[in-house]
């Protein structure tokens, strides 16, 4: 479920909408991708996107905001500055020192790979999962294994933007 859908009427949305800007057949012809480095050009859309999360997660009892590679790094951690939650990056393989967990996960066009630190959640803790984007939902699906398999509670994840034509049922 996308954390807009209690906002839907809000008119912050209107301006983040309109700052990602859209580029044609990129990164292969057909696609149409959502680039969010426009959104971080502009710091009122990109100050109400954090806004707007931060106003859903408050007070939720949420410890722990972990950040998809790679930008769920840009998102992430503002928030979880903000509600009072440490952060977790989530990892593509080989990118953290010391010891970790892995979750592999299948991706329309192959496979990949996340990795989190060991001790980084702690059984129990409340857990949200950062992306900019989400398609099929694949990265999300491996991100929350791989902390449930640490002990945490997922509570959401929180996107900037949804596809809901890749949405899978």
């Amino acid at each position: 479920m996308s954390a807009w859908k209690d906002k839907e009427n809000d008119p912050r949305l209107e301006g983040i909408a309109s700052a990602i800007r859209v580029v044609p057949n990129f990164p292969k012809p057909g696609i149409m991708f959502k680039d969010i480095t426009t959104l971080l050009l502009d710091p009122i859309a990109f100050k109400n996107t954090i806004d707007l999360f931060v106003e859903r997660y408050s007070g939720k009892g949420i410890d722990a905001v972990a950040g998809v590679e790679a930008r769920g790094f840009i998102f992430g951690p503002p928030i979880a500055l903000a509600i009072g939650a440490k952060f977790i990056p989530l990892r593509k393989p080989r990118k953290l020192p010391g010891e970790v967990i892995s979750e592999k996960y299948i991706l329309e066009y192959g496979s990949d790979c996340l990795e989190m630190h060991i001790g980084a959640v702690q059984p129990g803790e409340h857990a949200l999962v950062v992306d900019d984007l989400v398609a099929t939902g694949g990265t999300l699906c491996a991100a929350i294994n791989l902390l449930e398999r640490a002990g945490a509670q997922v509570v959401e994840c929180a996107c900037v933007i949804e596809l809901p034509e890749l949405k899978s049922d």
